[in-house]
């Protein structure tokens, strides 16, 4: 079973201080209904959190594979040198890496959202808001009869 990560770039400083552990009970949940294979976009804030705990859990079970599904070659180019950093670290321990397209074009991270999506069992996100990429992916894979798990409603 697949499950894909969707969530905003964005995180408050509350919600980032609760996300690590839910992430962490969440992909544990996951894994014990039989999902071998996550997939993650490889943008900032939750992507990030969610796949650097994937890695993690790649310690604990060796069977579990993180495939990443980038939008463009050149998506860190406006990025701080510590987050290019963490980016090439997971890009280097990811089982696969996809790019939609060489270069950013209008379209290529709702196409790499829906690649994402296609396929998947299972939709982990931190979803706040009605609007904007991550929403519109969260409905996407619910279109699509995909479980959509927000962590957001999870925070305390």
């Amino acid at each position: 079973m697949i499950c894909c990560f969707t969530g905003h770039r964005s995180i408050a400083p509350y919600h980032m201080a609760q996300l690590p552990d839910i992430i962490d009970r969440e992909i544990e949940k996951l894994i014990s209904k039989g999902v071998t294979v996550f997939r993650g976009g490889g943008a900032l804030g939750f992507d990030t959190l969610a796949e650097l705990k994937v890695l993690e859990k790649k310690e604990k079970y060796n069977f579990l594979r993180l495939e990443l599904i980038l939008p463009c070659r050149d998506q860190t180019n406006a990025w701080n040198p510590r987050n290019k950093e963490i980016y090439a670290y997971i890009a280097s321990r990811a089982d696969s890496v996809e790019y939609v397209s060489d270069k950013y074009t209008s379209t290529c991270m709702h196409e790499r959202n829906r690649r994402l999506v296609n396929g998947s069992d299972f939709c982990l996100t931190y979803c706040t808001s009605e609007s904007g990429g991550t929403a519109y992916t969260c409905s996407y894979a619910r279109g699509q009869g995909i479980k959509v798990i927000n962590t957001e409603n999870m925070i305390q």
